[in-house]
Parts: structure tokens; sequence; C-alpha cells
């Protein structure tokens, strides 16, 4: 002010709000129109004496033209006068606003290089303007696009989840959120798509920043994060589904150190893309929709996947049932008590129960898969018995290999009744 770089201004709000309204009705854009820029400054002197509320404005110079070499943009300039006129440096209750604070705080921090959304570009002109009049260098600029939704609008909540607490709670990982968020409007030159973190930094640069807006694709993204959730190690990724399963139920006493946690995630891993998923995969794993899918084929035909045609009298569910019925009472079925022990004799006893039967590939796999856990897809059979025994007493959903047993034998007798 002592260099007659600002001013106060003492016109009031209700003023300021007639002449906005004033000029916005003769078409002109609302902008002050500098009356106490060159007021007599003995009627400022007195008003001030008098303790009037003023705000602060500052002076734009006449034919003040500001100009920057924008990283993404290129050459950005405006004429200020016309374009922002004498704008407010602090209100009347003497606080600073905004672009006061932020054109005071980069000087005095040494920032160099501001990057941020093009949003910004009319706060760097009065920024710039600010900076000058202070004699600081402005910083470089770089003014990136916003990111949009799929509807190509600005992204927002009602586009799904916009905080990193969100997208944290929804099992996305920090690591996959990263990578995807720096490949909006930038990449490499290149067709790659996982970075590390380290990485990244060594390949980003401003020049390869578009002025094209981006549009955040939540199905890349939940893609990407699969790829990182199946590549985590072993006690992280256990660390991770603990959590999940203890947060909805799904096990109970249970820690990631625990046979189950470990059983448990070896299974679902290669299905994950959050780790939020984990919860319903392994209770899909647990459940035992056998009835429900023989009623669904009965009732339609061909039912989920082909139901029906191993319902058929050649289909081979009837014979294979038997099959394990029979080793089950016998004691020739594998225990899953030992995952270590059962994973080779579960293939034993597949093998050597197909060639009994005359059967091999598909068509001793998929009537076991049926018997065994209800469905015609899912995890490895031999897995699900592993996880079966592992979880036994903390699953609290869970149909347990017995219960899968006495189900089957039910609708094995049913099945012979009716025949």
């Amino acid at each position: 002010m002592a260099e007659g770089k600002a001013y106060p201004c003492f016109s009031t709000e209700a003023e300021l709000e007639a002449k906005r309204e004033a000029a916005e009705a003769a078409g002109r854009p609302p902008q002050y129109d500098g009356t106490w820029r060159d007021a007599d400054a003995e009627v400022v002197a007195a008003k001030m004496a008098a303790g009037d509320p003023y705000t602060t404005r500052f002076r734009v110079p006449n034919g003040s033209r500001v100009v920057i070499d924008d990283a993404v943009r290129g050459e950005v300039a405006w004429d200020a006068n016309a374009t922002v006129g004498d704008f407010i440096l602090t209100r009347s209750t003497g606080v600073p606003v905004y672009n006061f604070c932020v054109a005071v705080d980069d000087a005095t921090m040494g920032v160099s290089t501001v990057v941020r959304a093009e949003e910004h570009l009319t706060n760097t002109l009065r920024q710039v303007l600010i900076l000058e009049a202070l004699g600081f260098p402005p910083p470089a600029y770089a003014h990136v696009s916003l990111i949009l939704g799929a509807d190509r609008a600005k992204l927002s909540k009602r586009h799904g989840a916009t905080s990193v607490t969100q997208f944290r709670e929804e099992g996305y990982l920090p690591e996959a959120m990263t990578n995807y968020l720096a490949l909006l409007g930038w990449n490499d030159g290149s067709e790659r798509e996982l970075y590390t973190l380290p990485e990244l930094v060594d390949a980003f640069d401003l020049s390869r920043v578009t002025k094209s807006p981006a549009v955040f694709d939540g199905d890349k993204l939940r893609w990407m994060n699969g790829q990182y959730v199946r590549a985590l190690p072993d006690d992280r990724l256990r660390a991770l589904t603990a959590d999940v399963w203890a947060a909805a139920g799904t096990l109970v006493g249970v820690d990631a150190s625990s046979g189950a946690v470990a059983e448990a995630t070896a299974l679902v891993r290669g299905s994950l893309e959050l780790v939020s998923d984990a919860a319903p995969e392994l209770e899909a794993a647990l459940s035992y929709p056998l009835v429900a899918a023989m009623d669904a084929a009965d009732v339609e035909g061909e039912g989920e996947d082909g139901v029906a045609a191993l319902l058929a009298p050649d289909g081979g569910f009837d014979e294979v049932a038997a099959a394990l019925l029979a080793a089950v009472d016998d004691g020739a079925f594998p225990s899953a008590a030992d995952p270590a022990v059962h994973a080779p004799a579960w293939k034993a006893w597949v093998k050597t129960t197909g060639k009994a039967l005359g059967r091999k590939g598909a068509r001793i796999f998929h009537p076991l898969r049926l018997a065994l856990t209800g469905k015609m897809s899912g995890p490895d059979v031999g897995a699900v018995l592993r996880v079966l025994a592992a979880v036994e007493g903390h699953a609290p959903g869970a149909v347990g290999f017995d219960a899968r047993i006495e189900t089957l034998r039910g609708v094995v007798a049913a099945r012979a009744g009716d025949a």
C-alpha cells in the first residue's frame, strides 16, 4: 500500500452488489469499477481515521499483460485490466484472500513449480501480478486437465468414490491407485501400464502430460488393482484378507498367521480384483448349493452351466457320486486335515477313480465338482476341501465336508428312488 500497488476500498457489499447487477443488466462482465482506485487522499485518510471498514484491493497496472509459459498448455496470456480488474487482497475483516495467501506462501517457501488443475488458470493471473508487485519471480506453472467421468462430465461424487479413504475401504491398494492416477493424462510414450513408484518417478516428465481431459475408467482401475492384489507377497495378502474376513464375519477366532487364513487366501488369490472381494469369494466357496442347482436344472431344463446334462442317465453324476460316497464309507477318500498330504493324495484318488469308472478329464472332474461343491465352476475342488478342513469351527456360514456328504447321500438316494 505504501508503494501505491494496493489501496483501501470503502465500497459496501450493497453498493458492489448493485453495481454487479447493473453491469449484468447492461451485458458487461461484473468487474470492480475502480471507485476508490484514485480517490482523494484526504478523504481516504479521514475514513481510515474514523475506523470505516474497508477491503484492500490490488491496483492492476494500466495496460498490464501477464504471460506464462505453461508446461502443459504452452503460452497463456491475459489482458489483466480487462480480465480481472482491481481484485481484493484482504477482506474488511482483515482476513487475506486465497490468491494473496498462495502467492506469499509460494514465494516464501521457494516453490519452483506449481502443478495444478486447469481451473486455477484465472487464479494464476492474480498470483503472478501479486508476486511481481512483491518483487518475487513467479514459479513455473503446469495446469493439467480435469478428470472426467464416463459421461465426460467433471468427476464428482455421483460417479462413485472420489476420496482416498473410500477407495481404500472398497479394497483398492495404494500402489494401484498411484499407478492408475499417474496414467490419467500422462504416459511415457510406451504401451506399458504397470509401474512401481520408483519407476514412475524416473519416467515422469511434465512434457508428456496431455492437454486433453482424461476419463476415469473404473473398470480399468479395478483390473489394475487385481494385478497388484494377486502379486502381493503371501504375508501381506493374508493380513489384508484376514481383516476383510474378520470384518465381514466370514471367519472368526483366527488371525493372519493361522492355517485357516493361509489356505483360504491361497484359494481366493487368483480371483481377487479388490481386497474386499475376499469375503464374497470365500463365502461362495464355503457354500454348498447342490439342491438349489438340481432344482434349477429340473425347472429350467438345462440349469446353470449344464447341470441337467450331468444329471442325465449318461451324464455321469450318479455314477461318480456313488463312487465318492463309497470311498467315504470305506475310508478310501483322502482326508484334507493335512494340506501337504492331501494335495497329492487327492490327485491320485481322482485319477484312480476316473480310471475305474472309465472316465477322464471333464467327464470325471465336472461330476465331482458338482457333487462336492454344488456348483459347476469355481476354485480347484481339492483346494476347497482343504479350506473346509482348515476353517472348521471358524466359519459360521460354512457347509462342512460331513454336511455336504450327508446332503449328497440324500440326493443320491432320492434320485435312485425316483429311478
